[in-house]
């Protein structure tokens, strides 16, 4: 589980405008609130339960809507090669709702029964209509509003039955969708492109949400494709074998119930993956960041180079971490000054003499990490123009040179320069030296460049 700083939040009052917009979406953390849209005419006018289905077939009529239509149901995937978007009449989708809801009631009649031969068999009957309703089709992000095309809100009929949120106070909407299933439907892993506010107005969701430091565990799809928000892994019987990452997923994921009337404010960027209970109605309202809004276009590339040195920087660590050098070590005997040199040198000579190359990036790391600073700064072995141009690894190279970094920290300025005016004194030919070690230190730079564009944008250059 992540830091208490995303946890998320419940609240069982709503609070107001000025607090949602200073205190709660500034953090970027998902939280639930309580009791949103109770006072909503849709809240009492669209329920299944009490004629609902009625209204809002009598309200919408037949007009047409698109809804998504998939074979791998109740699982909904949002990449195009695991749907279909189909013109469906909105009446018609209501007849299926009905339709379930009666069979339902018929089903729980027969249960309730007497276990008589007749019951069992029509039970049985009737538990084979129920499999025969169409349970592959879902009403997916259905327009109400949209700001940018005014032509494709399918629903805005219904815009008068639901209000603006009071916490969003006058923010400026993208759009206003509706989300609609006539039986128990689960939505794929992603995420979305602008803050969030799911409101349930009748059933029940079940929501899972992963913080954006958790993308290298829900492996999402390459950046350049057309559902890139996505998470690749499949929700039933996921491949760990391909997905290794995976397992661990849900040790950073949180989750939350959703009751009618709730609301779940998801962040821009946090991955969620939500399970719909039977004939839920919801709604949802999309706006873009202040985040967002305020990041000039001009300075992308800027924010782009510093977003992935950040993410690089924060590789690496991990790297070495999981090579057990992610800390320094300080040595438990401190020899003499007078028998550290030759001390020194014999660890160095040995360690070059019998080195198997097979772990030496775990060897030489490891023996130059349990080096003193000072050490570092007044001795280093007769092997050492060997060591830096031949065996040094680029992940030896990176960490000699945090051990000089650690060392220009400690020592005073005239002793830093007696040392690298000695250092550099030991090779023959210093630039190659230098560009030895330059050149380590990239390359392992590269590599974590590469592991970031797989972890965070979907992109394998090795493959």
């Amino acid at each position: 589980m992540e830091d208490e700083c995303i946890q998320i939040r419940r609240y069982e009052e709503l609070p107001m405008a000025n607090d949602f917009e200073s205190l709660i979406e500034p953090k970027n953390v998902p939280a639930v609130l309580c009791g949103c849209t109770k006072t909503w005419k849709a809240f009492s006018l669209w329920n299944p339960r009490n004629g609902g289905l009625d209204y809002l077939q009598a309200r919408v009529g037949s007009s047409v809507v698109e809804a998504m239509v998939s074979s791998s149901a109740p699982v909904f995937y949002g990449d195009l090669g695991s749907h279909q978007r189909v013109p469906l009449p909105f009446s018609t989708f209501i007849d299926l709702c009905k339709k379930r809801m009666h069979l339902q009631t018929q089903h729980q009649q027969n249960l309730d029964e007497d276990h008589s031969v007749v019951s069992q068999t029509n039970h049985e009957h009737d538990y084979l209509s129920l499999e025969d309703v169409p349970e592959q089709i879902y009403l997916a992000q259905v327009p109400i509003m949209n700001s940018d095309r005014q032509e494709r809100a399918q629903l805005g009929i219904l815009r008068e039955d639901i209000q603006m949120p009071p916490i969003l106070g006058a923010k400026e909407l993208s759009c206003i969708n509706l989300w609609m299933n006539n039986a128990q439907a689960r939505s794929s892993t992603h995420y979305d492109p602008h803050h969030n506010l799911l409101c349930i107005v009748s059933g029940r969701k079940q929501v899972v949400l992963w913080p954006p430091s958790a993308s290298p565990s829900l492996y999402p799809m390459p950046i350049y494709g057309e559902a890139s928000n996505h998470s690749s892994v499949a929700l039933e019987n996921p491949d760990y074998s391909f997905y290794p990452r995976a397992e661990c997923s849900m040790e950073f994921g949180q989750k939350v119930e959703l009751e009618a009337g709730d609301a779940l404010f998801i962040p821009e960027g946090w991955f969620h993956q939500v399970d719909s209970d039977d004939l839920t109605i919801a709604i949802n309202f999309w706006w873009r960041s202040n985040i967002m809004s305020s990041m000039l276009e001009h300075m992308d590339g800027y924010y782009l180079r510093r977003i992935l040195r950040r993410l690089i920087d924060k590789e690496m660590d991990q790297q070495l971490l999981k090579l057990g050098m992610g800390k320094t070590r300080t040595c438990a005997d401190k020899l003499p000054n007078n028998e550290q040199t030759n001390h020194a040198d014999e660890i160095y000579s040995h360690m070059l003499k019998g080195m198997d190359f097979k772990d030496k990036r775990h060897k030489e790391g490891n023996t130059l990490l349990e080096l003193e600073p000072a050490a570092v700064q007044n001795n280093f072995p007769r092997t050492l123009e060997a060591l830096v141009l031949h065996v040094l690894s680029p992940v030896g190279a990176e960490v000699l040179t945090r051990k000089f970094d650690e060392m220009d920290e400690q020592a005073l300025e005239g002793d830093r320069n007696k040392f690298y005016e000695v250092f550099y004194s030991a090779f023959d030919d210093q630039s190659a030296a230098m560009n030895s070690i330059l050149k380590g230190k990239e390359l392992f730079t590269q590599q974590a460049f590469k592991n970031v564009l797989d972890k965070f944008v979907g992109v394998n250059l090795e493959s």
